[in-house]
């Protein structure tokens, strides 16, 4: 517990390792793709990450040596991801075009929206350039909203529950955001992949 620093001034910075003139040079395009991941937005994620530095100096007293500077970053570059997250999900309309792809009375696919295969069965497929290219055109297509709750699922890794919680949604809005973000993909998919 005694290794654990807290800085009380800015003179102390470099006797725990925070050199906050290297920070850009370091850590600047790490952090730029960290939220481009999440939030599919270039200007939003340059913004971001200098809001992240901002609040590191403002910050810089209270930081801690129990982590790196990278790792301290981050977790502030989250954070700011996190207000993005809520702001985009209070903004949240709903859509109701599941109706284009299932069938009223018993909910099984229409005929002509079925999915149809795709053609990267083998498992080298997903490496492909061309398909991650596409992949990645078509979750830029989505909602803003429903690309945060898809990043935070299948990128993040997070439970529905904490995505819930953090968005301030219902867990059926959720359940609704997740479907609609899955059948938008495939669409987008088979018109650009097939």
């Amino acid at each position: 517990m005694d290794n654990m620093v807290e800085v009380k001034n800015k003179s102390d910075l470099t006797s725990i390792g925070a050199n906050p003139k290297e920070w850009v040079c370091n850590y600047a395009d790490f952090l730029y793709q960290f939220a481009f991941s999440r939030l599919n937005d270039d200007e939003l994620a340059k913004d971001l990450v200098q809001e992240t530095f901002l609040s590191a100096l403002e910050k810089i007293g209270t930081f801690k040596a129990r982590s790196s500077e990278k790792t301290w970053l981050t977790a502030i570059l989250k954070y700011k991801i996190v207000d993005v997250y809520r702001s985009r999900s209070s903004a949240m309309q709903a859509d109701n075009n599941q109706n284009k792809f299932f069938e009223q009375q018993d909910g099984h696919w229409k005929v002509e929206a079925r999915p149809k295969e795709f053609g990267i069965e083998h498992s080298t497929a997903l490496e492909d350039k061309e398909f991650q290219h596409i992949l990645k055109y078509c979750l830029g297509k989505l909602p803003k909203l429903w690309h945060t709750v898809f990043a935070m699922k299948f990128i993040d890794d997070e439970q529905g529950g904490d995505i819930c919680s953090k968005l301030n949604i219902t867990s059926s809005n959720y359940w609704v955001i997740m479907h609609r973000a899955k059948l938008n993909l495939r669409a987008c998919l088979q018109k650009n992949w097939l």
